[in-house]
């Protein structure tokens, strides 16, 4: 009882600032161009200083190679979480244009603007080390594999061109700012303190403004478009419950045959498998012509319920763990 209550101030903390997003944006006073610029900064320039900065000081060569568990347990998590979509787009008979929101509203996370702050909040910076590994497998998943299930779905087109490969999608700012700091672990790069402390500070604003453009985004969407069809309820039956479901699986089947996880690990794993759909799913959904509203109500709907889902997933997963 004491975790889900430590849990739901937590999440409640969250709300209060992504509240204060919405008022700011609902009542005007956070413009078109703010809104750019937010995502802008925190994408290019905060997220990376940050992860840059949180990987020379929470990992070592040794806990390096000791996060390989997680990101066996991950690969599987991912890899059985897209199957599990495709067979339920094939027995429900998700209509072409919302397919490839289906598969990805249950596969992909959006560990950028939800999952990083609440993961700080509930554990701490001690577990980015846990974090960057779920975050890496949802980037690559969502640019190597999510968007060729949205681009595929484009129903305006009959047969399919050959889409050409984007690499620049593929390693965003945030996973740059990352593999610079690994290659700077394992070689043993020198960082002057100056430079580090610098980094902190400009790292330090990705929560409270990944926070509030989460409300901006859910005060262009509109809180009275929220509804429940029969699509989106299993698009977030799969984001809420299969996908943590599958990873805490893994974990409890994985403590007696593969490799064992500490504690905080494994709550990182499971916490990141429950956050809400990927906040891009509209942009990239009517790039392809598909149904932007579905995608729309899929996001904004998860992002409101996850305030409600964090603490029980946090309850359950002390209670099995």
């Amino acid at each position: 009882m004491q975790a889900f209550i430590t849990s739901l101030t937590s999440v409640v903390e969250l709300l209060l600032v992504i509240a204060l997003g919405y008022w700011l944006r609902s009542s005007g006073k956070l413009g078109d161009q703010f809104k750019g610029n937010i995502s802008y900064l925190i994408m290019n320039i905060a997220l990376p200083a940050s992860i840059f900065v949180s990987v020379l000081k929470y990992l070592t060569r040794d806990k390096l190679f000791g996060l390989t568990g997680g990101l066996v347990y991950a690969i599987i998590c991912f890899a059985l979480s897209y199957l599990f979509a495709w067979l339920l787009c094939k027995v429900l008979r998700i209509r072409k244009g919302r397919r490839g929101t289906f598969i990805n509203a249950i596969t992909n996370a959006n560990t950028i603007f939800i999952g990083l702050p609440l993961n700080i909040a509930l554990f701490g910076q001690k577990s980015m080390p846990y974090f960057l590994i779920y975050y890496v497998l949802n980037t690559v998943s969502t640019w190597a594999i999510g968007v060729f299930f949205i681009s595929s779905d484009d129903p305006t087109v009959q047969k399919q061109k050959q889409q050409k490969f984007n690499w620049k999608k593929l390693l965003p700012a945030p996973l740059v700012g990352f593999l610079i700091a690994l290659i700077c672990l394992l070689v043993e790069v020198p960082i002057p303190g100056w430079i580090t402390t610098v980094l902190s500070m400009v790292g330090g604003i990705v929560t409270p403004m990944s926070l509030i453009y989460i409300g901006i985004i859910l005060a262009d969407a509109g809180l009275k478009s929220i509804h429940l069809d029969r699509d989106t309820i299993w698009a977030l039956l799969g984001r809420f419950i299969l996908v943590p479901a599958l990873m805490i699986i893994l974990i409890v089947f994985g403590a007696n045959w593969g490799p064992a996880l500490p504690n905080l690990a494994k709550e990182t794993l499971v916490v990141q498998s429950a956050t809400p759909a990927l906040a891009v799913l509209p942009i990239l959904v009517g790039e392809s012509h598909g149904d932007v509203q579905y995608a729309t109500n899929v996001v904004t709907t998860s992002t409101v319920l996850f305030v409600i889902v964090v603490p029980l997933v946090l309850e359950l997963t002390e209670f099995i763990l």
